[in-house]
C-alpha cells in the first residue's frame, strides 16, 4: 500500500457526503398495526411451534401460516402425530395455535389429520 502525499489535498466531503445519503433515505412508516408492545412475526412463529411441542410432547414440523389478530398471533402448526414407514405413510395434523401479544399460547386446536404424502386437492 502506497504511503499518502502529504502535498495532496486531504478528501474532507466524506463524512458530509454520507450525511446527505442518510437525509435522503424515504421516512419509514410505522405499521396500522404496530406491534410496538408485542413480538414479532419470527419470534411469534418460534413460540408457537415451541408450545405446542411442549403441550403435545412431538416435536412440530414446520409452521404452515402465520397471521396478525386483534389480541395478537394465530398460527397453523404441523405436527408428526403418528411415524411410519415409509416416511410418506406417516400422519400428520394441523394445529391452529392462538398466541396473545406476548407470544404466550392462549389455545390450540387440531383442524386437520392426514397423510405426509397427501396433497392438497381444490374442492
Amino acid at each position: 500500500m502506497a504511503a499518502a502525499d502529504p502535498a495532496r489535498p486531504r478528501r474532507a466531503a466524506s463524512r458530509a457526503e454520507g450525511d446527505s445519503r442518510q437525509e435522503r433515505r424515504p421516512a419509514r412508516r410505522k405499521s396500522t398495526q404496530s406491534r410496538s408492545q408485542g413480538v414479532n412475526a419470527a419470534s411469534a412463529m418460534s413460540s408457537a411451534a415451541v408450545q405446542l411441542g411442549k403441550l403435545l410432547g412431538r416435536p412440530p414440523e414446520s409452521v404452515s401460516s402465520l397471521k396478525p389478530t386483534e389480541s395478537g398471533w394465530e398460527a397453523q402448526v404441523e405436527v408428526v402425530e403418528l411415524e411410519r414407514i415409509p416416511d410418506t405413510t406417516s400422519v400428520l395434523a394441523s394445529y391452529k395455535v392462538a398466541l396473545d401479544e406476548d407470544g404466550e399460547l392462549l389455545s390450540f386446536e387440531r383442524t386437520r389429520r392426514y397423510n405426509r404424502g397427501m396433497i392438497d386437492r381444490p374442492t
